[in-house]
């Protein structure tokens, strides 16, 4: 069960994902508030309402992964020849009624320069190799390797890492929701 700071905590970090302020706008002093708003974040009880509260966002804005992945892939496969055509020093540009919407979707600026000799048009489209990123760490196609020594009587402590021997038998249960159900999460959108 959860405390009504820990509740207000849960509907503030909603607001922007940051735990810091979250932690702040709760009441939490603002001196220990980066260290509380991390600590709430690995409280089992808070990480399943805070998940709740993401979840009934998605159901109410109608975002969903899928959503965010398609726009990904509508920027990262865009290709400029759906918007221009060039020969030598003449270029034309493709009618905007002529383009889908997900072809709109894709240009991030269009100017126009006007000079005493002439003009001038500029198109540009979004980050196709950020968006290429994106959905490439999503698919697991790039790793990142992390190279580390350490002491084997002191081994390294991972951050957000949750010592479960120090939890009820309430807050393993919660914690054991929130793993399956981001297993079959994960497993339904793959």
């Amino acid at each position: 069960m959860l405390t009504k700071k820990q509740l207000l905590f849960c509907q503030e970090y909603l607001i922007d994902l940051n735990a810091t302020q979250a932690a702040i706008r709760a009441g939490y002093s603002p001196k220990n508030a980066y260290s509380q708003g991390f600590d709430n974040l690995k409280k089992p009880a808070i990480a399943l309402e805070v998940q709740r509260g993401m979840d009934a966002r998605g159901k109410r804005t109608g975002i969903t992964a899928d959503n965010v992945l398609r726009e990904l892939a509508k920027l990262a496969f865009s290709n400029i020849r759906d918007f221009a055509s060039w020969q030598g020093q003449e270029v034309r540009f493709a009618d905007s009624d002529g383009l889908t919407e997900g072809q709109a979707a894709c240009i991030s600026e269009i100017s126009q320069t006007v000079t005493q000799h002439g003009g001038s048009f500029k198109i540009k489209l979004h980050d196709k190799k950020g968006s290429l990123e994106l959905l490439g760490r999503h698919l697991k196609l790039f790793t990142d390797k992390i190279e580390h020594s350490g002491d084997p009587e002191n081994p390294i402590q991972l951050a957000g890492a949750i010592d479960t021997s120090k939890l009820s038998d309430e807050e393993l249960e919660t914690l054991g929701a929130i793993i399956i159900k981001g297993l079959k999460d994960s497993t339904s959108n793959n």
